[in-house]
């Protein structure tokens, strides 16, 4: 069962495409997971909820996912293993974990693999939205940054072979007087 709050707000990039940010809630726990729920209704953020990180996976859709909530103890996939899958597949969200049995091993451990927070059980509400929003303008960041590389990458082939050649001197540090001798090339050219 997959539950869905609709989408109130959209963030956008910097090529102005909007991508819809939903907040991934993991959680066995019926009780939490309405919790959270209700936590992200509180503060508008949309959010899909999953009973578990299979359900997850068979939902995911990267391009709208903004951030996961995820419980670090759960039946079928653990959320450490979730974390290693999506590592794995080179996937990179920002993950705030949340636990009721968590000691400092695996928080050190959680972090190692690249967690965005660990939070405790009892979770701190206010801790929570705080982190959830920081995770959220992170992976706006990141989507930023993707699209930036992505338009640079576009601009780099609409090069000739020429100013490729210019390019590549000139990212290795080469200034134009050597360039233009490299080329064969007049200094103007370069």
């Amino acid at each position: 069962m997959v539950a869905t709050r609709p989408q109130t707000e959209n963030f956008k990039n910097r090529t102005n495409r909007v991508t819809e940010l939903i907040v991934h809630i993991i959680e066995d726990n019926a009780a939490n997971r309405e919790l959270f729920q209700d936590l992200m209704d509180s503060v508008d953020l949309p959010w899909r909820s999953h009973e578990n990180a299979v359900k997850f996976l068979e939902n995911f859709d990267e391009e709208s996912t903004g951030c996961l909530i995820l419980d670090v103890r759960m039946p079928l996939m653990s959320g450490l293993q979730l974390m290693e899958q999506l590592a794995d597949d080179e996937i990179d969200l920002p993950i705030i974990l949340t636990t009721a049995h968590g000691d400092v091993p695996m928080a050190i451990q959680a972090m190692k693999m690249g967690a965005f927070d660990f939070q405790e059980k009892p979770i701190n509400n206010q801790s929570l939205v705080e982190s959830v929003q920081r995770a959220l303008e992170k992976r706006v960041s990141a989507l930023n940054a993707a699209d930036s590389i992505a338009g640079e990458l576009e601009a780099f082939e609409t090069l000739t072979a020429r100013e490729r050649d210019v390019c590549g001197l000139v990212c290795n540090g080469a200034m134009n007087k050597q360039i233009a001798y490299d080329l064969g090339i007049s200094q103007r050219t370069v």
